[in-house]
């Protein structure tokens, strides 16, 4: 039996759409010291990692900067995969510096870091769980003012650039977190497709799976005027709000770029057209879950991050063991939606039509399989690794991955069709092996 959802009275009636100003075009990052200039910014911190910095997205930034006689100061500490504790020292840089603009040139865990480093700037005496979401943080709204802050994205994935959300592994609890509200999205995001040129075919794959999951998730949230309870001010209305009109043409213009590009953006380094398709379905795909949110894939997703044993993805220049954040969203997919397609089964057979099913037959009890199965053969001919246990999981992890899923509350909630913790115990099982 599905629980009934509790008729209160209390859920939402509205929903807003943030977004942050994008601009994109070949070549665009060389306005970065224009933009710069024309704010006014006398002391700007870049932001980047170690792997990038010698790569050409940071060297058009810094052309730029050059160009436009801007002082800077360089942090490129930034860690793949953030913590709490790379987010403190980001922060403390960001308050040593008294910066007025940021600039951050990489993926997620770069601008996430930025947003998280200019937060805490703008808000020196707050303690650091005061804005990291609850249960785990307290969860406040943001109230002070911060700086301008201008997102390169360097991968085709997060849609980091568009959001105001920034993740991060909490180390004491083994699980992901993070710290979302509309007032750290950036003021700008630059996307520029030549970046998309120096990344490596396993970083456009996993960075794909994220878009997709983004999406996919975010097209069969929750409908936002069944999310409870209806905040009593608005600065209380959460940033991922359930599924609503405009986010819902956002996710499925996404899909079917994801659906003609992913594989040749992955095969054909050289496919210009792919990449550069891929960068702005990113940005679509963020301006979507960026305001309906992401559900379940998500929210399992951050303790099989969280508790990695030894594994090391390909292409990724990395001294720890990871799970690319796109990988551990994929990964539970084709069960994550095989159970929430009986809330709203024509969205989950419009999905996979998008992915390339025939649903000409189809009959709308079996959407659930229809899409589970379109991903499995997706991801097979993506050569993606064969379910949880590929990347070293096993039965026995299955209670810890549980127990790392309940914290996620602010995605879990927004599944269209609640679940109970045997629920996700079945989820993870039958995610352990997908081929």
């Amino acid at each position: 039996l599905v629980p009934e959802r509790p008729t209160l009275g209390n859920t939402d009636y509205a929903f807003e759409m943030a977004i942050s100003n994008i601009r994109y075009g070949e070549g665009v990052t060389k306005e970065i010291g224009m933009d710069l200039q024309n704010l006014g910014a006398r002391r700007v911190c870049l932001m980047t990692d170690k792997n990038l910095s010698k790569l050409p997205p940071v060297k058009a930034v810094l052309n730029s900067l050059a160009k436009y006689g801007i002082n800077f100061q360089l942090y490129d500490n930034v860690r793949v995969e953030p913590t709490d504790q790379s987010f403190l020292d980001a922060i403390q840089f960001a308050k040593k510096g008294e910066f007025d603009a940021y600039v951050a040139v990489g993926g997620g865990s770069v601008i996430d870091t930025c947003k998280a480093a200019n937060l805490y700037a703008a808000s020196p005496s707050s303690e650091f769980l005061d804005y990291v979401n609850a249960p785990i943080g307290k969860g406040k709204p943001v109230t002070v003012p911060l700086k301008p802050l201008i997102a390169v994205p360097t991968t085709s994935g997060t849609g980091s650039e568009t959001t105001g959300v920034a993740i991060f592994d909490f180390k004491e609890l083994k699980v992901k977190t993070g710290i979302a509200s509309r007032a750290i999205k950036p003021t700008l995001g630059i996307i520029d497709p030549l970046h998309t040129l120096s990344m490596p075919e396993r970083i456009v794959a996993n960075s794909g799976f994220d878009v997709l999951c983004h999406a996919l998730e975010s097209y069969t949230a929750l409908p936002y005027n069944e999310r409870s309870p209806c905040p009593s001010n608005p600065i209380n209305r959460p940033a991922y709000q359930g599924s609503n009109p405009v986010s819902d043409v956002w996710a499925l213009h996404a899909l079917r770029i994801v659906a003609k590009y992913l594989k040749r953006a992955i095969r054909n380094p050289e496919d210009r057209e792919a990449r550069a398709s891929m960068h702005l379905a990113s940005a679509f795909a963020g301006i979507g879950f960026g305001n309906a949110g992401v559900h379940l894939c998500h929210g399992m997703s951050y303790p099989i991050s969280g508790l990695v044993k030894t594994y090391k993805p390909k292409d990724y220049n990395v001294d720890h063991s990871l799970v690319p954040h796109g990988l551990s969203v994929v990964l539970t997919s084709p069960a994550v939606f095989d159970f929430t397609a009986q809330i709203h089964p024509e969205r989950h057979l419009e999905a996979a039509e998008i992915l390339g099913a025939d649903i000409r037959t189809a009959r709308i009890k079996d959407a659930g399989l229809i899409l589970a199965d379109t991903l499995r053969k997706f991801l097979f001919d993506l050569n993606v690794d064969d379910g949880l246990a590929a990347i070293g999981y096993s039965k026995a992890d299955i209670p810890a991955l549980v127990k790392g899923t309940l914290p996620q509350e602010r995605v879990t909630k927004l599944s269209p069709r609640p679940q109970t913790e045997e629920d996700l115990s079945a989820l993870f099982e039958a995610s352990m092996k997908l081929y």
